[in-house]
This record gives structure tokens, C-alpha cells and sequence, in this order.
């Protein structure tokens, strides 16, 4: 790859050998060229880093809600750090007095707010595991997450308490104190006490008579610090074990990469919460802003009041998923497109010539300071009118979307790169470089990165562009999965990870992810799905012979293509009037619909999320074959190929349901 901009080389290529396939140099960020920045004395855990904090910055706004006057929304009403850090104590106290010691497992269930956060800053003052649960995990999952990890007690929103309850008598061994965030029905209290389970509203909680206060225990760099479970592809959730050293090694990493850039974190910032914090990414963010002593202000926990909370914060900074900075890009592009056509013909150009100025290298702020003001400025009104810079992370970014951004907001927009397994981020972009969109950046000065070759998908690590499975090594990457030593060894390999992502290195040293090494793959709101899994499910529908189902990370649902059972179709052609030989069905719309309706009962039969409901279908009456190129010598689908002979299908499906 020659000399590169961002990285260097710290170990040769190596060549096949005994069945292993060949594998490019390792690369590190240049700022880590001598070795990765020791991490500080004295910070060894999650806590030590709030601590300082509150140290440095006790009376400084920490963590803000809006206010709810007779059901309307107000101000931002904020706790300072020092108070935050009072109340942790409290909180810990009480947990103490219930005989909870460092080591035992702390759930968290709910929206971000306030007391999430206090929830989460007491397992790391007293050496808890916090362990997140959330939805989006499936029917189910909550009751074997509280089995698995073995969880004694609870903090929920009141709106969760119920869910709680619901996994009862089977949890009942492991979950003997419920905390809510809110108040406590006469009816959960009665229910709770039938399981023998103690269940308490949040101020009875935090004002629990104890004998004494307790000390807290030392904390080490190598005692967990979250166990972060994620849907498996297949089969249970597993729990990526995330230690101190992991958080503390990635915020090493992002506070020395956004120092080279000068764009480092200040205390004057402040941080909109709304992604969920029960994942790594906005976990990862606010660990970030507390150790500036920055401001946390919280949404209210509706996406439809999302852009009113931002307008009344007015953060700097925010993280976003592609499908929520899509929504805000739609908007934008209708608004301005309603303008009439002056406005319209302005603002294009004034994006063209800003655009232009962008490309040459200039900052976004050097590029067009006078469109900014008259024309742009409107577009960061919008988002609070403070806004520098927006991180966006978990799915791909669309090019077009990510300039888009880039120049109407007159902020940052950073695209990161990671996994929970890395801690969150691996790679982040460069603020000021438009050439590396479309890409991930570079990787932080806190992991090396190598890519191995994948021969059966034709990806080579040695070729002129290197191409292949993107391998991660570092203090940052996760400890295991939560007692499942098996599936720990089929991705931790002396040190390395192996993401399962397909990434092409650029030649500046950023890297672009093209593909995904199993079959599995991401929508666009960061969501895993395991297609062979739903195949397998789609499959128990009798009208359906096979199915091909296909979605990718710029999309929010999947579509799919159905050989149908030839005499079932038949049967219900004629009982439904609907005539014509087997291929005339096949096209007509009604039997399109029925087998779409199919396809959608089973999935609620089958409790299948959403996001894995086929939204559109494409009728063949042509069986997959070996003879198009779909399937193998042993009728395993070959995706790439399916995807190639039915593009324009797939375009279709997606081009009707927008």
C-alpha cells in the first residue's frame, strides 16, 4: 500500500499456509506509530473517571430533563455532578444494606433518563456488572438475560416494571430486589410479594434506612465493568464481557484522535441522549462527555418529539444511526424543495459552490462563510442551532446523505466503525477530509487492524487493493462472551477478533466496509439480521416452496423472492376466481398479496421482530436452479449471485414500498 497519510505498518504481510488463508501487513494509526498512549495514573476504572470529574467540576451541569408541567414540556431542569455523585451513594447504600456486593449482576431496563445513568454510575462505584436490557432483543430474551447473567437486582422505568414481573415464577431464583424509576402499583406490589420478590419506588429506595454507610471496594482494570448482551444471529443473545480496561483503552483512543484534530471534547459541550445507552455506542459517547465534564441533557423517550427536545437543548453534539439522520435529510430536502423556486434555485447554488470549495480541502466553516450565514444557517436552526459535531455509527452511511450533511449543517458529520465485541469504535473518519466518505476513516491509535483473505468469496488481503475479513487487535476488544467459552473461540484467536465484516483498504489508510462474511447482515437502523434463520422460518409456509430473502444497510426491511408450491397456488387460484395457467398467477396481484399474507402470519406466529417481517414479495414460478447460477452442487444458495440475477426485482420491491 505504500507510505499512507493515517497509518503504518507494524508487521509484514504473511502468506497461505496449512489451510489458513493469507493475511495483509498489520497497520496502526501513525499517532500510535511508537506504541499505543499509556493509559493515565490512577484512572482505573469507569468510576475513577466520574470521579475526577466531579472532582474538577462539581457544580457543572451533568446530567438535564425537561420539565412536565400539566403535561407540557418546559426547560431542561439539570443535576449538577456533585449532586449526581450524592445520590449515587445513596443509591449504593441501599443496594449495600440488601447485601449486594462487587461482582453480583445489576440489570438496567428502560429509556434513557437521568436516573439510568445514576443506575449505571453505582455499578461502577461499587463494582457491579451492569447488565442493559432492552426490547428490540425479542420475545423472551429479558427472561434468559436475568437467568443467564444471573441478575439480583433491577433498576426499571415504571412503564417496564410490568415486563419484569412477567418473567416470574422462572427468575424468581436469581432477582430478589425490583427498583423502579417511578412509582409501584398496589397490584405489582401484591404480585411481587407472591414471588417473595422486594419491590420499591425510587425515593423509598434511595432513603431505605442503613446502618452505616458503606466503603467502596477497590476496583482493578481487568474487573468487568458491562456485560452487553446482543442478539445472536442465531439461537440466544450472547453477553460481550466489556472490562474497565476496554472503556478506558477506547477513550484513550478517541480523546488522542480528536486532540490531533483539535477537536477534542470541551465542558462547555452538550450531549443529546437518545440512542439507547443499553448499546455500546451511546454508552460509550456519554463515558466521553462525563469525563470532560461536559452536559447530558436526555429526549423525553418519543421519536415523534425528538427534533422539539433538540430545538430546546440545543446540543453540540449528538450521535445518530443512518436511519435517523435519513428522516432528518428527507426533511430538509422537502423543506427546501416546497421553497418555490428562487429559494430552491439559491440554495442549490449555494450548496454546489460550498460543495465545490469542500472537495478543494478547505474546513466547512473556511468554505462558504456567506452562504452559511444567509442560507445555511436556517438548516442548523433547525437541529438547536449549536451543533458541531454529529457521530453517526452502527450501519453504513449513505454517501449522498453523509455530503448532504456535511455541508447544510455546517457541523462535523464523523462516521465510526465498530463492534460491541471492539467497545464500540475501531474506525472514525477525519472531519475535514469529503474524500473519505463513503468510508469508515482510519482506525483509532488504540487497536491494529489487519484484513484476511477470503478465497471462497473471492477477496484477496494481498491484492493491489487489499480486500477481506477485517481482524482487530487491542485493550479494547471484549474479554469473551458471558460463560460461552465456545462461541468466544470462533471469533478470539491469539488476540484477534474476527468481525465477520468484509472491509477494502483505501489508500489513504481508511478503511471502506464492503460486505459481510456471513450471512448475516444489517439494516439500516443497526439492527442484525440472520437471513438463513428466517429462511428457515418463511419456509414452514406450506404455499412456499423456497425463498430467497435479501435486505442491506441502507434499507429498513427486508424483501424477498418465493418459488411457490405449484398445486397449493393452484387450488387457491381457483377457489378465488383468479385465472390463467401457473405463470399468470405468479403475476397477478392478488396472489402476490395472499402468499404475502402467509409469509406475515407466521411471522407473528413466530414472534419475529419488525424489522424481519417481509415487507414485499416477488413471485417465480421458475424453481432456484443450478443451471442460473443460484445454487451449488449442494443446493446451497449463493447470495452474491442471487442478488446479481434479480437487482432489478429487488429495485422494484424497494422502489414500491418508499
Amino acid at each position: 500500500m505504500g507510505m499512507s497519510k493515517y497509518i503504518v505498518e507494524i508487521e509484514k504481510p504473511k502468506e497461505a499456509k496449512d489451510g489458513r488463508p493469507s493475511v495483509g501487513p498489520v497497520y496502526r494509526n501513525v499517532l500510535a506509530k511508537d506504541g499505543f498512549r499509556p493509559l493515565a495514573n490512577g484512572v482505573d476504572s469507569c468510576w475513577d473517571v466520574f470521579r475526577l470529574s466531579v472532582e474538577k467540576y462539581p457544580d457543572n451541569r451533568m446530567l438535564g430533563e425537561r420539565e412536565i408541567i400539566d403535561g407540557k414540556a418546559g426547560k431542561y431542569v439539570w443535576l449538577t455532578y456533585k449532586e449526581v455523585y450524592d445520590t449515587v451513594l445513596k443509591v449504593g447504600d441501599s443496594i449495600c444494606s440488601r447485601g449486594i456486593n462487587k461482582g453480583a449482576r445489576c440489570g438496567i431496563y428502560g429509556k434513557n433518563c437521568t436516573k439510568w445513568v445514576v443506575s449505571m454510575q453505582t455499578c461502577n462505584a461499587y463494582g457491579l456488572h451492569c447488565v442493559p436490557l432492552y426490547d428490540t432483543l425479542g420475545a423472551g430474551a429479558v427472561k434468559y438475560i436475568i437467568c443467564h447473567a444471573e441478575i439480583s437486582i433491577i433498576f426499571a422505568e415504571e412503564a417496564k416494571i410490568s415486563e419484569v414481573l412477567k418473567t416470574f415464577p422462572d427468575t424468581g431464583k436469581y432477582l430478589k430486589t425490583l427498583v423502579s424509576f417511578g412509582t409501584i402499583t398496589n397490584e405489582q406490589k401484591l404480585l411481587a410479594e407472591e414471588y417473595g420478590l422486594e419491590i420499591y419506588p425510587w425515593e423509598e429506595f434511595l432513603n431505605l434506612e442503613t446502618r452505616d454507610s458503606f466503603d467502596l471496594p477497590l476496583k482493578k482494570r481487568s474487573d468487568i465493568c458491562t456485560i452487553m448482551y446482543t442478539s445472536g444471529t442465531t439461537g440466544e443473545p450472547k453477553g460481550v464481557i466489556i472490562t474497565n480496561e476496554s472503556i478506558l483503552s477506547i477513550l484513550s483512543g478517541v480523546h488522542h484522535h480528536l486532540e490531533s484534530m483539535s477537536e477534542e471534547f470541551q465542558v462547555s459541550d452538550v450531549f443529546f441522549s437518545y440512542l439507547p445507552l443499553a448499546h455500546v455506542f451511546d454508552r460509550l459517547t456519554e463515558e466521553l462527555l462525563i469525563s470532560t465534564g461536559a452536559s447530558i441533557g436526555f429526549w423525553r423517550g418519543d421519536i415523534k418529539l425528538l427534533m422539539d427536545d433538540l430545538k430546546e437543548l440545543k446540543p453540540t453534539v449528538f450521535c445518530a444511526v443512518p436511519r435517523v439522520l435519513d428522516r432528518i435529510y428527507s426533511g430538509l430536502i422537502k423543506r427546501i424543495s416546497s421553497g418555490g423556486f428562487l429559494k430552491y434555485s439559491l440554495f442549490n447554488i449555494a450548496y454546489a459552490y460550498k460543495l465545490h470549495n469542500m472537495s478543494r480541502g478547505y474546513k466547512h466553516e473556511e468554505a462558504a462563510p456567506m452562504f452559511d450565514k444567509i442560507i445555511f444557517s436556517k438548516v442548523k436552526e433547525s437541529l438547536g442551532g449549536n451543533i458541531r459535531l454529529i457521530l453517526s455509527g452502527a450501519a453504513p452511511l449513505s454517501a449522498s446523505v453523509e455530503t448532504f450533511l456535511r455541508v447544510v449543517t455546517c457541523a462535523h458529520v464523523l462516521q465510526g466503525y465498530g463492534l460491541t465485541e471492539t467497545c464500540a469504535g475501531a474506525f472514525v473518519a477525519q472531519p475535514n477530509e469529503l474524500s473519505m466518505r463513503g468510508t469508515v476513516g482510519p482506525p483509532l491509535p488504540n487497536v491494529d487492524v489487519c484484513l484476511m483473505s477470503v478465497p471462497d468469496m473471492g477477496y484477496d488481503a494481498l491484492a493491489s487493493t487489499p480486500r477481506g475479513e477485517i481482524l482487530l487487535r487491542g485493550s479494547s476488544v471484549f474479554s469473551g462472551y458471558y460463560k460461552r467459552e465456545d462461541l468466544t473461540k470462533e471469533v478470539l484467536v491469539d488476540g484477534w477478533l474476527y468481525t465477520g465484516d468484509i472491509g477494502e483498504w483505501q489508500p489513504d489508510g481508511s478503511m471502506k466496509i464492503i460486505d459481510r462474511k456471513k450471512n448475516i447482515f444489517k439494516l439500516s437502523q443497526g439492527e442484525y439480521v440472520s437471513v438463513e434463520h428466517l429462511e428457515s422460518i418463511f419456509s414452514l409456509v406450506p404455499s412456499v416452496d423456497s425463498i430467497w430473502i435479501y435486505g442491506n444497510s441502507f434499507e429498513s426491511f427486508v424483501v424477498a423472492v418465493v418459488n411457490p408450491n405449484k398445486e397449493l397456488l393452484e387450488n387457491w387460484a381457483s377457489e378465488n376466481k383468479v385465472v390463467g395457467d401457473y405463470c399468470t398467477i405468479c403475476k397477478n396481484p392478488k396472489a402476490n398479496a395472499y402468499i404475502l399474507g402467509e409469509l406475515t402470519s407466521i411471522a407473528k406466529e413466530k414472534k419475529l421482530k419488525g424489522f424481519e417481517f417481509v415487507k414485499a414479495v416477488h413471485l417465480d414460478p421458475t424453481p432456484f436452479d443450478m443451471d442460473r447460477d443460484l445454487l451449488t452442487p449442494t443446493f446451497k444458495k449463493k447470495r452474491p449471485q442471487f442478488l446479481k440475477y434479480y437487482q432489478n426485482v429487488v429495485d422494484g420491491m424497494y422502489k414500491s414500498k418508499r
